[in-house]
C-alpha cells in the first residue's frame, strides 16, 4: 500500500507539473500572438498547423480592435467558412446536422479579448477527409463595408495506430453499446442506458478489478511488518529496500499486484467517459454500426425521469452526491488500517496517514468539482460506477475477515 501511494503521489505531482507547464506555454503563446498583430486588427488562426482526422478542430480569435466583435450564429451551420483544396481550387464545404439551436448565440468578442471555437457538432462531417484546409469569416462595417479574415492553411492528416487501436477496440464498441442500450430503455432513455452500460462494463472487469482490490488489503495486512522494517534500519534505505523485497516474495505479493489490474481497467473506463460525455453529439453517426442505421441520435430522450437534463451541468445536487459516493468509497477502502491502528495493532505512520487523508477528503471534492463543470450525464455515470465501488469494495472488507485460501500468513515478530 505504501508503494501504491506513492506512485499515486509521483502521478499527481507529474498532472500537477505538466498543467503548470502547459499554462505558462499557452500564455507565452497567447502573448506572441498579441504581440504580432497590428493595433486595431483582427487575429483569426487555428490552433496548430496540422490536425489528425479524429482530433477536433479548434481556431482561435483575438480582437484587437477598440470595439467588440459580432458574429452571428450559423446554427446549424457551422461557426465560419470551411474550405478544402480540391483540384487546385478552394472548395467550401458545408454541413448542417440535426442540432438544438434553442441556446445557440451570436459569438461576441470583446476588444482586447480572445475567444476560442472549436468545430465538435461539425468535425468528421467537414474534417473527416484528409488533405489542405482553411477556415474563413466575413464581417460587415456600419458603412457596408465587407472584411474577410482567414486563418492559416492547415493540414489534416490520417490519424495515429493508437488512436485507431483505441477506437477501434475500445471506444467504437462501448460507442454502440450505449446506442443500443438507449435504443432498448423505455422512452429511450439516456440515464437508464447510461446506468445499463457502466454497470455492464463494471461487471465485465469485475475479475481484474476484485484482484486489485485484494491485493490493496494484503498489502495493508502487511504494513505494521514494513514499518518495523523501516524502524529498526532508520536510515539504511538499501537494508530497508532489501527487507521490503523479502517480506513481498515470502507473502507472494507483487508490490504492482494492486496497480496492473487497475491499469487493465484504464483504456475501457476512459473510453466509456468518454462515450457518455460526447455520445449523443450527431457527428459521432459514422461510428454507428450498419445495424443502428434507422436509429437517431435525436431519437434519445436526454430527460432522466423528467428531473435532470443529461446534457447540461448539474452544479448543486449531482455534484454533492457524488462527492459523497466518493467519500463513503474512499473511506471503505481504508477501514481496515483504520481499525488496526485504534486496536494497536499498527503503529500509526504520519507519512501514510497524511497520504490517506488527502486521498479521503480531497479526491471527493475534485471529483465533485470535475461532475459539476460536466454534462449530468457522466455524473449519472461517475455515480452508477462509484456505487458499483461501494458495494465491491463491502464484500472485499467482508470476505477479509475470513482467511483466504490463497493468502499466506504473515505474523509480526517483536524483538
Amino acid at each position: 500500500m505504501d508503494k501504491f501511494n506513492k506512485i499515486l503521489k509521483n502521478v499527481l505531482t507529474f498532472l500537477i507539473v505538466f498543467l503548470i507547464v502547459n499554462y505558462i506555454a499557452q500564455s507565452c503563446q497567447n502573448k506572441a500572438t498579441q504581440l504580432n498583430t497590428n493595433p486595431g486588427s483582427i487575429t483569426f488562426t487555428t490552433t496548430s498547423s496540422e490536425f489528425s482526422r479524429r482530433e477536433n478542430i479548434t481556431v482561435n480569435i483575438f480582437n484587437d480592435s477598440k470595439e467588440t466583435l459580432t458574429i452571428p450564429k450559423e446554427c446549424p451551420g457551422e461557426p465560419f467558412n470551411v474550405y478544402r483544396f480540391e483540384n487546385n481550387n478552394w472548395v467550401q464545404k458545408a454541413v448542417t446536422p440535426v442540432l438544438d439551436c434553442k441556446k445557440a448565440a451570436d459569438l461576441k468578442i470583446e476588444a482586447g479579448k480572445e475567444l476560442k471555437v472549436n468545430y465538435t457538432n461539425w468535425n468528421n462531417a467537414l474534417f473527416g477527409e484528409m488533405g489542405r484546409f482553411k477556415i474563413s469569416f466575413n464581417t460587415t462595417a456600419a458603412d457596408g463595408k465587407v472584411t474577410t479574415f482567414t486563418t492559416n492553411e492547415f493540414l489534416v492528416v490520417k490519424e495515429g495506430i493508437f488512436r485507431q487501436l483505441f477506437s477501434g477496440l475500445f471506444y467504437r464498441p462501448i460507442y454502440n453499446g450505449l446506442i443500443f442500450l438507449a435504443s432498448i430503455a423505455p422512452n429511450n432513455d439516456l440515464g437508464i442506458a447510461i446506468i445499463l452500460l457502466t454497470i455492464l462494463i463494471r461487471t465485465i472487469l469485475l475479475a481484474p478489478s476484485q484482484k486489485s482490490m485484494k491485493s490493496q488489503r494484503r498489502m495493508q495486512d502487511l504494513q505494521p511488518r514494513l514499518n518495523k522494517i523501516k524502524e529498526q534500519h532508520k536510515g539504511d534505505q538499501q537494508r530497508i529496500a532489501m527487507e521490503t523485497m523479502a517480506v513481498w516474495k515470502e507473502a507472494k505479493i507483487s508490490p504492482f499486484g494492486s496497480c496492473m489490474p487497475i491499469l487493465m481497467q484504464f483504456p475501457f473506463l476512459i473510453a466509456l467517459f468518454y462515450v457518455i460525455k460526447d455520445g449523443l453529439n450527431p457527428d459521432n453517426a459514422y461510428l454507428m454500426y450498419t445495424q443502428y442505421a434507422n436509429f437517431t441520435i435525436s431519437d434519445i430522450n436526454t430527460s432522466f425521469f423528467g428531473l435532470l437534463d443529461l446534457t447540461s451541468a448539474n452544479l448543486y445536487v449531482l455534484p454533492i452526491i457524488i462527492g459523497g459516493l466518493q467519500f463513503v468509497q474512499m473511506k471503505l477502502s481504508f477501514m481496515k488500517n483504520a481499525k488496526k491502528q485504534q486496536e494497536g495493532q499498527a503503529p500509526v505512520k504520519n507519512e501514510m496517514a497524511i497520504a490517506n487523508s488527502m486521498m479521503t477528503y480531497v479526491m471527493p471534492v475534485m471529483i465533485a468539482v470535475f461532475t459539476a463543470s460536466l454534462p449530468a450525464g457522466v455524473g449519472i455515470y461517475w455515480g452508477t460506477s462509484t456505487t458499483y465501488g461501494i458495494i465491491q469494495q463491502l464484500f472485499v472488507n467482508k470476505g477479509g475477515k475470513k482467511k483466504d485460501p490463497e493468502e499466506p500468513t504473515v505474523r509480526v515478530i517483536n524483538s
